[in-house]
């Protein structure tokens, strides 16, 4: 027997991750609440599918747009079997000199909205005794990239957070994915092209420049595919037991696979000098 399941999906915006996971799951017969800051945008695409999606207008910043967004859902399904933490972006800048609130901006978007719309569903999946949350980081969650310091920065935040809740969570039924893209082919590389660098420190804009260049050159030719890798994770749900994590992507995988090999190899390196911090380990007395 097959249960349908109820997928709440965050940054359904078109041609993005949210619309190849919305597709993925109903392609499976599951039925999806697909959320976006400009639902307007969905509604043909939500007209094929009927009574089985349901699309709701969010800002996920908002704390009270989340939590009227995931009881609407319940209400209309009878719960959320799982979550996909979509939404997000990412902006270049120096460590140095990115405007302050451009950070928080991000860290808003894309950490703790995600932790808000986490703490918003849990109490329906415990109450349940099942569920599944997955968070989508990103490579650069693995291996921070030069000149987008603060996105891989809220990455690795993610990857944390995520980390540490599959543990607490575990215990109740509900898995926990945390999902690392690479360069895949989606609509967010189209906005650097008309994103001009704006930093404060002229001593980082040929860096930046280049940055920016290479986004608006690969636009379009990502290896990456979202169809594919949105059911890459389905696939990934369904093994038992299920992965703590997917890098999604040919290039990211080499990618996530060079840097913690070279973070392990810096670690053993220094293993004398770690070892000698601890305090010395008192010998018996020899008989």
């Amino acid at each position: 027997m097959t249960t349908t399941r109820t997928w709440f999906i965050t940054g359904g915006t078109p041609g993005g991750f949210g619309i190849a996971f919305a597709e993925a799951a109903l392609e499976t017969g599951d039925q999806v609440v697909l959320t976006a800051r400009r639902p307007a945008e969905l509604e043909a695409w939500a007209q094929i599918y009927g009574d089985r999606v349901l699309v709701v207008a969010l800002d996920v910043t908002d704390g009270d747009q989340v939590r009227d967004a995931v009881r609407a859902a319940e209400k209309r399904f009878g719960g959320i079997d799982v979550l996909v933490n979509n939404a997000g972006r990412g902006w270049y800048g120096s460590i140095e000199g990115m405007d302050g609130s451009r950070v928080r901006e991000m860290f808003e978007l894309n950490f703790f909205a995600l932790l808000s719309v986490v703490r918003a569903a849990l109490p329906g999946m415990r109450a349940r005794g099942s569920g599944w949350i997955v968070n989508m980081s990103s490579v650069a969650g693995l291996q921070a990239v030069t000149g987008f310091g603060y996105y891989s920065a809220t990455k690795f935040a993610v990857e944390a957070v995520t980390a540490a809740l599959r543990e607490e969570v575990a215990p109740l039924g509900i898995n926990v994915l945390a999902v690392e893209p690479g360069a895949f082919r989606t609509r967010a590389y189209a906005g650097f092209a008309g994103d001009p660098v704006d930093e404060a420190i002229g001593a980082y804009t040929p860096l930046l420049e280049e940055v920016r260049a290479a986004m608006v050159a690969q636009d379009g030719k990502q290896p990456g595919d979202p169809r594919r890798g949105a059911r890459a994770v389905i696939a990934a749900m369904a093994e038992e037991p299920p992965p703590r994590r997917l890098v999604l992507g040919g290039d990211g995988f080499n990618a996530a696979v060079a840097a913690l090999q070279d973070t392990l190899a810096d670690i053993r390196s220094q293993e004398t000098r770690s070892r000698a911090a601890d305090f010395p380990v008192a010998t018996a007395p020899h008989s």
